[in-house]
């Protein structure tokens, strides 16, 4: 028997590091899949051929149905809250998560979507003249005033791409703690990153490498469905691979959702230790009472906290050297920078032909020494924004070292109030109020179950002074 059950933890843990890695390769050659399909050079016609124009993203909408989709959004997120907090129904959790995907998926085709409203947020604040629209600022921030006060509850089931990723969680594993750790990172680099490239006017990476917009959009090309689909298959043994691992909003959200004033509770009242709920979360955000076989003395954690504060500079600096020799890569996202690098090139006889971008530069008005001196100072706006980004991740890896270094006594089963995404699973798995014959997602709210309990306790009560 012993052999059985060390045979299955052994494949599972084959297949855990088969997810991850596949997830991996996802996140390095993902992006280099979904260009595959616009590498071939396109062909050149004589005058009078109008070129047609690719569906890229939506048009521009009516003013009345912009403000209709923040009245959908709120409605969506008030909804939410109702049934992951007081109503707890993963019932009605799920229909939620159905009209998300059809409405902030196939019908919105997920433009503007809040995840990607970063995006503008950071052009607009780049002073390049750029208006933020209110609706997508609007769109950026009710779901972080929704955290702020009541949890991850957008992420619940409102959010399009988590809710598509919720419906295919066939047999989710759990995720090795250390690769956890160290793949909680690169949303932290994708946000860095994303911002930095839409404050300098590169791109928008977050929107372009989106996994789900083609597929909404039922436009893309066969790069990006299938980077969809693959995430779709590794989503269905690790649970929601993007939104732990990649999307940049959720932290965002997660810094929100850490001061919220109510959030969900794994059980309504004391908890039992039933341990009902135990395994409840596919995410790994439910925190499990601490079990210390030999306590650790007072001295030895204040040493190893001491340790990490007084290694704070080196790692820090160590990320602002790293984000410094990027900054030349970095740099080469934006057009101008790359157009400049081919114009030096040719300039110098060191590439023989011309591109069609630098032949059109011959056909303008800009100078050489204009063009290299925007291209200098983008590359300097660059290199600035990369030390900054290099800080602010030293800065995150120092956090995550310290937090994992200080060792709190937890005795209940709790969700993490900044991972949690307010899904209602360890609440449905509660044992705490539960009556026979009376709905889950009713157990908080009945007055039945109430008047019960009440009656349970009053009898509890006599017998005790009895």
């Amino acid at each position: 028997m012993q052999r059985v059950d060390s045979g299955v933890a052994v494949m599972k843990r084959l297949v855990a590091a088969a997810a991850v890695a596949g997830f991996l390769f996802l996140l390095v050659a993902g992006p280099a899949i979904a260009q595959s399909a616009d590498r071939f050079p396109r062909p050149e016609f004589t005058t009078g051929y109008q070129e047609p124009s690719m569906k890229g993203q939506p048009g521009p909408r009516a003013l009345f149905m912009e403000w209709m989709d923040i009245v959908v959004l709120i409605a969506a997120l008030s909804a939410a809250t109702y049934y992951s907090l007081k109503r707890v129904s993963r019932k009605a959790i799920f229909i939620l998560s159905v009209g998300a995907v059809l409405y902030f998926g196939f019908y919105r085709e997920g433009c503007v979507c809040p995840i990607g409203s970063i995006q503008n947020v950071a052009l607009g604040l780049a002073g390049t003249g750029y208006a933020v629209p209110l609706g997508v600022i609007l769109l950026f921030l009710i779901p972080l005033l929704f955290a702020l006060f009541v949890g991850r509850v957008f992420c619940a089931s409102v959010c399009p791409l988590g809710a598509a990723q919720e419906m295919v969680i066939i047999k989710p594993i759990k995720v090795n703690k250390g690769v956890k750790h160290f793949l909680s990172l690169v949303p932290y680099i994708y946000l860095g990153t994303g911002v930095l490239f839409a404050y300098i006017g590169a791109d928008f990476i977050i929107c372009k490498y989106d996994p789900f917009i083609g597929f909404f959009r039922m436009g893309a090309n066969f790069g990006i469905f299938l980077f969809s689909g693959a995430v779709l298959l590794v989503g269905t043994v690790v649970a929601r691979p993007y939104c732990r691992f990649m999307c940049p909003y959720s932290i965002l959200l997660k810094w929100s959702s850490v001061l919220s004033k109510w959030h969900l509770k794994t059980t309504p009242t004391e908890c039992i230790q039933c341990r009902l709920c135990e395994d409840s979360c596919p995410f790994d955000h439910l925190n499990k009472p601490t079990v210390e076989k030999e306590p650790e003395s007072r001295s030895t954690g204040i040493r190893r906290v001491a340790i990490l504060i007084a290694a704070a500079p080196v790692i820090i600096g160590a990320g602002i050297g790293l984000g410094l020799l990027a900054s030349p890569v970095m740099a080469r996202a934006h057009f101008t920078v790359r157009l400049a690098e081919r114009i030096f090139l040719e300039k110098h006889k060191a590439v023989e032909g011309t591109t069609e971008e630098s032949r059109a530069f011959y056909e303008t008005s800009t100078t050489y020494e204009s063009l290299m001196a925007q291209a200098d100072r983008i590359k300097q706006k660059v290199r600035n924004g990369s030390g900054i980004l290099g800080a602010f991740i030293g800065l995150v890896v120092f956090c995550k070292l310290l937090a994992l270094s200080i060792r709190r006594k937890r005795t209940d089963y709790e969700p993490n109030r900044g991972d949690c995404y307010s899904c209602a699973r360890c609440s449905d798995a509660c044992s705490v109020g539960r009556v026979p014959g009376v709905p889950v997602g009713t157990m908080r709210t009945s007055p039945v179950v109430l008047k019960f309990q009440s009656q349970i306790a009053q009898v509890g009560g006599s017998e005790q002074s009895g």
